[in-house]
């Protein structure tokens, strides 16, 4: 079987997550990972409430974490991928296992990444909702219609897309979408519009520490949320390809339906949670999901 490992992103934190398996022998990915973050996510994983750990600047690396801790699990059980993709954060995941930057320099990235985003959502208020059960092209054509700023920004499923934008826009268009035959519109509990140009300047900040980290080639495929296919090495700049990844959709419809055109019959989400489990299983039938 060709294998793929998924990383989670932001929302699927939860109390106590990655703990058991750091006990069982895992525990220095997070002790590398408090080294860079300055404060001990390990006990912020073990002890902080769900509030505490819905931060940004917390849920980001210790998602990452946990994330990086299975996929370590998974290599000592003899389990490895061919490819990796990530959904938003999960990205940065993707690019550790794959070899294209070390894991210390990938929690360095994830915390001015989310330092970044935390200061750009306190300035610009926004909102972003997942539709439920409507076309991805009849989305885009309502939050074209719609007054003010709103978008698609994570194509999830063929069956989810989560838009985003002002606050105004965002909820107009998102009565409109269950006003035209939406089963639901759900407003996400997060401090802005991720992935829209209302994160400009939280992208604008991160790309002069990204061009201080350094990349490498990867050993295996890594999908890319900006443009739906796999990274090319050396196709463009990487510090701005992240800084884009900030303020750019999420195109893991895309992503799925690639891989499996490459034959990858085995999707394996490492993270907190199976949302992305979930998502490929509305995407595509006859695959291995674990």
């Amino acid at each position: 079987m060709k294998t793929v490992f998924l990383f989670s992103g932001q929302g699927s934190q939860c109390e106590g997550m990655g703990v058991e398996l750091a006990d069982k022998g895992y525990r220095h990915i997070f002790d590398e990972a408090s080294e860079v973050l300055g404060f001990d996510l390990y006990d912020k994983c073990k002890n902080a409430s769900a509030e505490e750990l819905a931060v940004t600047t917390v849920a980001q690396p210790a998602i990452m974490a946990v994330s990086l801790i299975q996929a370590e699990n998974y290599r000592d059980q003899g389990i490895t991928a061919e490819a990796v993709a990530g959904h938003s954060l999960g990205e940065y995941a993707a690019l550790v296992y794959s070899g294209m930057v070390s894991r210390a320099d990938g929690f360095r990235l994830i915390k001015e990444r989310s330092e970044a985003m935390h200061r750009a959502a306190e300035k610009a208020s926004g909102s972003m909702y997942a539709v439920i059960g409507m076309d991805a092209d009849k989305i885009e054509k309502i939050c074209e219609e719609t007054d003010g700023y709103v978008l698609p920004v994570n194509y999830n499923s063929p069956v989810q897309t989560v838009i985003a934008g002002e606050d105004e826009a965002a909820k107009a268009a998102a009565d409109r979408c269950l006003a035209e035959g939406a089963r639901r519109a759900v407003k996400l509990n997060v401090a802005s519009a991720f992935h829209s140009r209302l994160m400009q300047s939280a992208a604008d900040e991160f790309v002069t520490f990204a061009r201080t980290i350094e990349y490498s080639a990867p050993q295996i495929t890594v999908m890319s949320n900006v443009t739906g296919r796999a990274f090319v090495f050396g196709e463009e700049d990487m510090a701005e390809r992240l800084a884009r990844h900030i303020v750019s959709p999420v195109r893991f419809v895309d992503e799925i339906n690639a891989l499996y055109a490459d034959g990858y019959d085995r999707y394996i989400e490492c993270g907190p949670g199976k949302v992305l489990a979930g998502l490929v299983k509305k995407t595509l039938k006859g695959v291995e999901i674990i």
